[in-house]
């Protein structure tokens, strides 16, 4: 793989598909309609899942790729493969509360090692670069020309931990869980940008007791493990692997390598 000009790709995609879902968000009401599991599309997550998949398959014709939007791609069994979530956060999106990301990744041998996080909304990107370094680029965003870039780095977390979880799926489980740390802060964000912010160092750990699928989180695993971070199973606390059946995860925990993890 051509880690310089699959950077440049992803990041362009991102930008793209970001700009089109803006045009959608920032117009007049726009239909939600329900997938087969319940979860909500709108027209913004086929547009940017059109104008994505169709990019990387003409630069990268020969990689296997799994996108959320298209249903024919999730039989696939493959280790080493692109994969797109188009709109992260239709949830956000829908109420227009503005924690939606673009997400495009590379898993290789079943691991996330590059990756791009882009939330239109909040003017914030975030991906690996060629050497699998994670920054932040400085808006505004141009597609075709990459602005200044900050490598990002996890935290060295204080006994008291700052937990970001999410915004639209918290539940008891998860508080009884967080319950079991020293926290400083508790901050609530909704799709991938939970792991960006462990990234950034901004929170020290996300907890997941939730149904997530792989392209909800292989481009913030990306970063973040890109910015000196892991992402572990709940159960067992062994790295999260994938190219699983079906694409779908267990529970798991992003986190700053300086958390002491407490047991399930």
């Amino acid at each position: 793989m051509d880690f310089d000009r699959l950077t440049q790709v992803m990041r362009k995609l991102a930008i793209e598909a970001g700009e089109k879902i803006m045009e959608i968000y920032d117009g007049p009401d726009f239909d939600v309609r329900a997938k087969s599991d319940d979860s909500p599309v709108t027209a913004a997550d086929e547009a940017a899942d059109a104008l994505i998949s169709d990019g990387l398959r003409a630069a990268f014709p020969e990689m296997p790729l799994v996108t959320e939007e298209q249903s024919d791609s999730h039989g696939q069994s493959v280790s080493t493969f692109l994969i797109v979530d188009p709109l992260d956060g239709t949830k956000e999106f829908v109420q227009r509360r503005g924690d939606f990301t673009v997400n495009i990744a590379l898993v290789e041998d079943g691991q996330p090692t590059r990756g791009v996080v882009y939330a239109p909304a909040k003017g914030r990107l975030f991906y690996t670069d060629a050497s699998g370094v994670s920054v932040e680029e400085q808006g505004p965003f141009d597609a075709d020309t990459p602005g200044a870039t900050a490598p990002i780095k996890v935290s060295t977390p204080d006994a008291a931990l700052r937990v970001v979880a999410s915004k639209s799926h918290r539940d008891a489980a998860t508080d009884d869980y967080i319950g079991k740390y020293e926290v400083a802060d508790m901050k609530s964000a909704g799709s991938s940008l939970k792991f960006c912010l462990v990234a950034t160092g901004e929170a020290d750990i996300y907890p997941r007791l939730g149904r997530t699928m792989e392209w909800d989180t292989a481009a913030g695993h990306a970063v973040l493990g890109g910015a000196g971070g892991k992402v572990v199973r709940f159960d067992d606390h062994t790295v999260l692997g994938y190219g699983k059946p079906g694409f779908e995860n267990p529970f798991f925990i992003a986190y700053a390598p300086g958390v002491d993890l407490a047991k399930p």
